[in-house]
Order: structure tokens, then C-alpha cells, then sequence
């Protein structure tokens, strides 16, 4: 999911922290397909050259000017160079702050607060221990999987669960239909399939730039559905697209030539793509997270594919259509027309030549897979088992191999940690722990006479704006969704409606910040927004995409009876 957000298309897991900010910088280069850049960084018109192809190949990041101190030098040559002493090696294992504080907080739990009576010593013992995973994804004093290894290790040693109930959640559909979706990902970049996609609605619509913008949006809508992970599709279609057509505009990264339009075009594709991810549930991997813990606490959604498809349609449609135009308004690109962007898409179509095998394969494969996620209820088929289909397909016809889905270490990782908290999670409330604490707060809630309107108000709005602090949306889902999925059944509210909102909003927090997602990495690190902007727009964007979802979809979910 990188950060604790899902990183498909990259070939590990890096975690990072509110903490730890100053990693980020390690983060700064994009993630971008493996084929090297033709298109050297100081000559743009390569760009137009017929002998260059890959107009739009994935662009190495140009190298920033540093200014340091110059030695003069002496004309003595006599004089020794001085050798520089080798950098220190990165300290090994754990964290030793986020480690203790992490540990300190579960023992904490455990040692000091009271037990209450409703709360049996064992559902007490695995709260601390799930307290003190949750501490461990937002400090990171170890990589996410191995934390969640060491918590899952706790929970045996100390007898407070079996080893088969421990890692009964290894054996979860939700889970291993999101370890396929990892797989499904590396296909669409392999055969190019979704730079074809995309380089498409570039030609159709590219002739301004806020047409650009707006064939990059829908082209990033359109291939969501079976391309389950917004950060593969930043890194591995849209972000060369967008650094291609920067260029040849003469908008550089780091550079105040960023703002011709380079800056716009990535903040519209930034902001745009957490409404393509809340559109279809097997968009991003953190959807079907939602759904399986709001299942934990008893609330299944029917036909799940086409009950948050319909949900999210209209208030989702209206935001992508919003988006582009808002921020065209907020951050104005000094380039208003990009009438050489549809030739380059043709001499790029034209480079690639008619579809090949191995895409009609996948275009074949993904319309299978998201028909029978649509439909597969009514004819006996779960949604694991339609991925589980797709995916020999593409084994059997060659589009993947097994070394494919072997390096695809962060489908792996997140099988681990995933698993591991999913399962802990349902133990908490099979031990009555959530219950518990769902009754806690509905007292609360009674004392303050909220309505279940004002509520699902305010604890939304709460749910929402403290990921400011997370670093990860799948994190922020493992550590609260379960538990704001709760204050809202104690406060009254629907319970398909309070699952469904929680859900939608995880998607849309994921462009707060530079780091409040894998995708904000990949955007941010490419160069062309300065921070300063990124915190700006992402709130102004925040409250845009509250005011629609807010008013259209109070009137949407009333027209489908969500309440």
C-alpha cells in the first residue's frame, strides 16, 4: 500500500511514519515501469522525434543542482587529497524509541488500566497486544510485516490465542482476492496495457490542458476496476504520461518552468485518483479491507461489487468531473493549450503497433474477472474464486509467469500483516472486547444528545482528518475502522451506510498529504508541487470532495434506501 499504503507495482514495502518524515526523501524518485527513458533530460525535442518512439517512457528524475563549498586549490600538487571517511552503516533491527514506546503503550494496557468488568482477562490481554501492533504501523520500529509477525508471535507465546486461531485469518477470501489483485496489477503494466488505454484518451481529448486533464481522469476511471492499486497505476501508466507532455511543454521539474504544466496536471491526476479508487470496490485493496471488518461486526452488503458501485456512482462521477476544473481554477497552468499532445499520442500509438496477444489476454481476462465479480453471486462463483480464475488464465497463457507473482514481495508482505490484524480484530469482538467498547460510546453519545445525522457527522469528519497523523491507508483501516464502525452503531446509524461512508472516506483521505498514501509519494516525489501546495490543495480538495459526497450522496444513499 511504499508507506503502509500498498505498493503493488513496487518490488517491496517501505514503511514510513508521522515520525519519520525525512524518509521521504528516499521516496522521491517515482515508480515507473522497467523499460529505460530514450528521452534524455536535456533535449526535448527528441520528444517529437519519429526515431524515439517511447514519447512516453518513464522518465529518470532530473538531477537537482546542489551548491556546496569549493575548495580552492593549491598549486602545489604536492599537497595529499583528503580521502572522505565512509558513511555509517544504517543502524540494524528495530527502532529503539518507536520500538519501547510501541511496547510501552501495550503494557500499559495490560499493567496499569483497570480491567473492566464486562471485559474477560483474555479479550484484555489481546486489546493490549492489538494496541501495541497498532502503535507499531504508525511508529515503524520494524518493517510492517515483521511487526505484525512479532505481534501474531506475542499472542501464541502468551497463550492469549491458539496457533489455529492465530493464523485462521491466513486462510481468508478477502485476503488472498487482495494478494491476487497485486498480481492482476503487475499484468496491466507488463503488456502496456494500460499506457495504450491511457495514450488513447490523451489523443481523443489532449488538444488543452484541461481536456488532458480530463482524458487522464476517466482513462485512470476506466481501468480502476481491474487494476486494483492506485499507486501501480501513478507510477506505472499516468506519472511517464504526465512527465512527457511536461517536458515537451517546457515545464521542468524542480523548476519554476513547473507551474507551465507540469504542477497542475500532476495535482488533478493526485486528486482525481482517490475518487476513481472509492468508484469500484476492487479499485484499491483497502476496499475490500472495509468490507471484511464491517463483516466482523456483523454487517454483510449483499451483491458487495454492485452495492458500492451504485453507491458511490453519483457522488463519484460528480467529483471527477469537479476535480479537474477546481484546481484549473486554484493552480492555473500557464500553458492553456496542448495542441502537439494528440500527435504525440498518435506517433505513440503508431510505435506500438496493433494490440498484441498478451493485452487482448488481459483486456480478455480483467472483463471476465469484473463480469463475474458483478454477477458472480447470482451464479455460485465468490469474488476470490472469479480472481482465482483470472489469474490462470494469465498463467496458463503466459501474459504472467511464477516469477512474476514470487517478486511481487509487497502482494506477499501484505498477505502477512494483513492477515495478522484482520485476525486479531475478529477475536476482539468475538471475545466481546468491541462490543464493549461500542456500548462506551454510545453512552457518550446519549449524554450528548447527538442525533445519528449529527453523529454520522462528526465521527466521518473525525475519521477523516486525523490521518493527518497515519502514513498509510490500509493502516489507518486496520487501526480504526472497526472501531468508528462501531461508534456509529451505538450512535444509531444505518449500518451499510456508516460501512459504506468509512469506506468511501478511506479512499479520499489518501490525498491529504505527501504521505497519507503510496500514490502522494509517487505524485509528490516526481518534483513538480511544492510542499507547501500539497498540504493547501489537499485540504481545499478535502473539503470539496466532503461538500459532494456530503450533499449528493445524502440524497443518492436516500434514493437507495441506505437509510
Amino acid at each position: 500500500m511504499e508507506s503502509l499504503a500498498l505498493h503493488s507495482f513496487s518490488t517491496a514495502t517501505t514503511s514510513f511514519s508521522l515520525f519519520s518524515r525525512n524518509s521521504l526523501y528516499l521516496r522521491s524518485k517515482p515508480i515507473c515501469r522497467s523499460s529505460p527513458s530514450v528521452i534524455p533530460n536535456s533535449s526535448f525535442p527528441t520528444l517529437r522525434s519519429s526515431l524515439n518512439p517511447l514519447l512516453f517512457s518513464p522518465l529518470p528524475k532530473p538531477s537537482k543542482t546542489h551548491f556546496s563549498p569549493v575548495l580552492a586549490t593549491s598549486k602545489d600538487d604536492s599537497l595529499p587529497h583528503q580521502t572522505p571517511s565512509p558513511a555509517p552503516s544504517p543502524p540494524q533491527g528495530a527502532k529503539p524509541i518507536a520500538f519501547f514506546i510501541s511496547i510501552a503503550i501495550g503494557l500499559i494496557v495490560r499493567f496499569v488500566v483497570p480491567k473492566p468488568v464486562a471485559v474477560s482477562p483474555q479479550g484484555w490481554q489481546l486489546l493490549a497486544i492489538f494496541l501495541s501492533t497498532i502503535a507499531g504501523l504508525v511508529l515503524s520500529p520494524l518493517p510492517v510485516g515483521a511487526w505484525a509477525f512479532l505481534g501474531l508471535t506475542t499472542c501464541i507465546v502468551t497463550k492469549t490465542l491458539s496457533f489455529s486461531t492465530a493464523f485462521g485469518a491466513f486462510t481468508n477470501e478477502v485476503i488472498w482476492l487482495i494478494v491476487i489483485s497485486f498480481f492482476f496489477a503487475r499484468g496491466f503494466v507488463k503488456t502496456g496495457l494500460g499506457d495504450r488505454i491511457a495514450t488513447y484518451f490523451v489523443k481523443w481529448l489532449g488538444r488543452s490542458t484541461l481536456g488532458l486533464s480530463y482524458g487522464l481522469t476517466f482513462s485512470e476511471a476506466l481501468i480502476a476496476p481491474a487494476m486494483p492499486s492506485t499507486t501501480a497505476r501513478a507510477g506505472g501508466v499516468f506519472l511517464p504520461i504526465i512527465k512527457s507532455l511536461s517536458l515537451l511543454a517546457g515545464s521542468k521539474p524542480g523548476d519554476r518552468s513547473s507551474k507551465r504544466l507540469g504542477s497542475y496536471l500532476v495535482q488533478a491526476q493526485f486528486q482525481s485518483s482517490s475518487n476513481s479508487s472509492a468508484l469500484f470496490l476492487t479499485a484499491a485493496a483497502q476496499n475490500l479491507l472495509c468490507l471484511k471488518l464491517a463483516e466482523e461486526l456483523g454487517i454483510t452488503i449483499a451483491n458487495a461489487w454492485v452495492s458500492w458501485f451504485m453507491a458511490a456512482s453519483l457522488p463519484a462521477f460528480v467529483s471527477l468531473l469537479a476535480t479537474p476544473l477546481i484546481l484549473y481554477k486554484l493552480c492555473p497552468p500557464e500553458v492553456k493549450d496542448t495542441p502537439e499532445a494528440p500527435a504525440m499520442a498518435a506517433m505513440k500509438l503508431e510505435t506500438m503497433g496493433p494490440v498484441s496477444r498478451n493485452e487482448w489476454v488481459m483486456m480478455t481476462t480483467m472483463l471476465l474477472a469484473v463480469s463475474l465479480w458483478v454477477c458472480g453471486d447470482s451464479i455460485g462463483i465468490p469474488s476470490v474464486v472469479a480472481a482465482m480464475i483470472g489469474l490462470s488464465t494469465l498463467l496458463l497463457l503466459g501474459v504472467l509467469d511464477w516469477d512474476d507473482c514470487l517478486s511481487e514481495k509487497s502482494a506477499w508482505d501484505t498477505l502477512a500483516w494483513f492477515a495478522v490484524l484482520v485476525g486479531m480484530a475478529g477475536q476482539l469482538t468475538n471475545l466481546g472486547v468491541v462490543t464493549w467498547m461500542s456500548d462506551c460510546v454510545g453512552k457518550l453519545l446519549q449524554t450528548l444528545s447527538l442525533s445519528w445525522p449529527a453523529a454520522f457527522g462528526v465521527l466521518q469528519a473525525a475519521y477523516f482528518f486525523i490521518h493527518y497523523l497515519f502514513a498509510s491507508q490500509t493502516g489507518h483501516v486496520g487501526a480504526l475502522y472497526s472501531a468508528f464502525l462501531a461508534m456509529h452503531l451505538a450512535a444509531g446509524v444505518p449500518g451499510v451506510l456508516a460501512a459504506l461512508a468509512l469506506a468511501y472516506n478511506t479512499n479520499l483521505f489518501g490525498a491529504l498529504t505527501h504521505y497519507s498514501s503510496g500514490q502522494a509519494a509517487v505524485y509528490y516525489g516526481a518534483g513538480y508541487v511544492d510542499l507547501p501546495d500539497v498540504f493547501k490543495m489537499g485540504f481545499i480538495m478535502a473539503l470539496s470532495n466532503a461538500a459532494i459526497w456530503g450533499v449528493v450522496g445524502t440524497f443518492w444513499w436516500k434514493f437507495l434506501g441506505l437509510y
